[in-house]
């Protein structure tokens, strides 16, 4: 079977501050930077995404591959017009000079939104079938945060969404989503499929799949395969995208419409059934740091991790607020650490002074957040680092980074990572590469919603969700919506949308 494999993912939130151009796909933010051809079978190998784990299934089906290009870039405002259509222009050129094909496979995200295309992957997968025609078989690995569009699943044959968030099974997923095109691919048969929108939006932290009730629910999608039942999604959305198909949606394949229809439907109502279930509590900076203060007082051990939410970069935050910092300084607390806080000018300054000195910094905030102001403050230089580092936890997988000049600063008891490139705090190696041990903490400020849980949740004696200023709302009734479909509800139990701003109420 000769099968063109391409990846195009990024996640967006139309309400963030930055757009990304060109330059962050190259850099990848996370992601591996652009790779195109032959380089991209090394620069995928033992990595989570899902495009390692269908070179790993291409391989064990002993297909005849052709690697066109893979490009990913940390979440963020549009992908401008310029990225989309240069990166998608040549995926789509690569994949029509390949020759005849019978298949081809797509790591995608589902939450893609461009300056000019709403729906981003359901652009990619129109061109590619314009190319490949109606009878090469087209299936796509996505995120579960996927936005995903009628469109886009009648344009593919089928659609494979992540079962954990963490996400600590990309690569799984693009093994799955492989083995199902090589089942199509061998039987000459496309499979039935349904589709299933659902009614309210949850907000991000309340997503994860360790937590109820989202162990249950993802649990539930692999009880819902086998027999005539051949694979099962559900996708919660990504809720910071103001579209028409911003909101989740269950879809199922099978052998039979009815085995489809069935799978799909249950799905679904299983969600709708666990509205009151998506709960949690979260706490303002200075109770987050008062009550962290608390449990680590208690019996057990390891540091209590708070989850820094509203400036999560992994949605669009930038990762440079200062809310909790304060929290901590004001609080004198102790043996505490965040990060990372991004300030290439902050970083530069540390290595000018070089380790051990003591300086006086303007740290952290953003020039997009008017709301949020940098800490002037005396820092000493514990750590410095060139930025380069390898993320070995289970979300990032092995992933190689480059967030330039970093450094470790001590504010009295309170420990800064400070980094010149954005990067999710998912991994405990981005406090370790600055010398600063997230274990020896007694707590930990993560810039992360939920993927730090990956990592830090095993060292963790309490896990608590903090809501300091930042351009990514906890409640996805906070947002300036003015696109979404009529009568999707902003929080689970809360008020709906309404398109018509004189009856919008205010959000749940």
């Amino acid at each position: 079977m000769k099968v063109a494999l391409a990846g195009f993912l990024h996640e967006t939130n139309t309400f963030a501050p930055d757009r990304a151009g060109l330059d962050a796909f190259h850099l990848g933010g996370g992601y591996i930077p652009m790779t195109r051809g032959s380089a991209l079978i090394e620069a995928a190998r033992e990595v989570n995404l899902g495009i390692c784990g269908a070179l790993k299934a291409a391989q064990a089906e002993g297909w005849d591959i052709v690697p066109t290009l893979w490009a990913g870039a940390i979440p963020s405002a549009h992908v401008t017009r310029d990225a989309f259509e240069t990166i998608a222009g040549e995926i789509v050129t690569r994949i029509a000079e390949a020759g005849p094909l019978d298949g081809v496979f797509l790591d995608l995200h589902g939450a893609m939104v461009a300056e000019h295309i709403d729906d981003g992957e359901g652009e990619i997968a129109r061109r590619v079938r314009e190319v490949v025609g109606p009878e090469v078989p087209i299936v796509a690995a996505l995120d579960l945060h996927g936005n995903i569009s009628a469109e886009f699943v009648e344009t593919v044959d089928a659609l494979v969404g992540f079962r954990t968030y963490p996400h600590v099974d990309m690569a799984d997923t693009g093994a799955a989503a492989a083995r199902l095109l090589h089942r199509i691919m061998q039987s000459g048969t496309r499979p039935a499929k349904a589709y299933r929108r659902m009614s309210y939006l949850v907000p991000i932290p309340f997503q994860s799949t360790d937590t109820a009730p989202g162990r249950a629910l993802y649990a539930g999608l692999a009880a819902a395969e086998g027999g005539d039942v051949l694979s099962v999604s559900l996708f919660m959305g990504f809720p910071a995208a103001d579209i028409p198909d911003c909101g989740p949606v269950a879809i199922a394949y099978g052998e039979t419409q009815a085995a489809a229809d069935r799978a799909a439907g249950s799905i679904a109502a299983a969600y709708e059934a666990a509205e009151s279930e998506f709960d949690n509590r979260s706490y303002g900076p200075a109770d987050a740091v008062a009550e962290a203060r608390r449990l680590a007082a208690g019996a057990g051990r390891g540091p209590v991790v708070i989850a820094d939410t509203q400036d999560n970069p992994g949605a669009g935050g930038v990762s440079a607020t200062t809310g909790m910092l304060r929290a901590l300084i004001e609080a004198d607390a102790q043996n505490a650490a965040i990060g990372l806080i991004v300030d290439p000018a902050t970083a530069r300054k540390a290595h000018d002074l070089g380790a051990g000195a003591t300086g006086r910094f303007t740290l952290g905030s953003h020039p997009s957040l008017p709301y949020d102001a940098p800490v002037e403050v005396e820092a000493v230089v514990e750590g410095l680092s060139d930025g380069r580092l390898r993320a070995t936890g289970p979300y990032y997988g092995g992933t190689h980074m480059d967030l330039g000049p970093s450094a470790a600063l001590r504010i009295g008891g309170v420990r800064v990572a400070v980094s010149s490139r954005i990067a999710q705090m998912a991994d405990r190696e981005l406090f370790r590469f600055v010398g600063i041990s997230p274990e020896d903490q007694d707590m930990i400020v993560v810039k992360s919603s939920t993927h730090f849980r990956a990592d830090f949740a095993p060292i963790a004696r309490a896990i608590l969700v903090a809501c300091a200023p930042g351009p990514m709302p906890l409640s996805p009734a906070d947002l300036p919506f003015t696109r979404l479909r009529q009568g999707l509800r902003l929080f689970p139990n809360g008020l709906a949308f309404d398109a018509e701003p004189s009856r919008q109420r205010a959000g749940a």
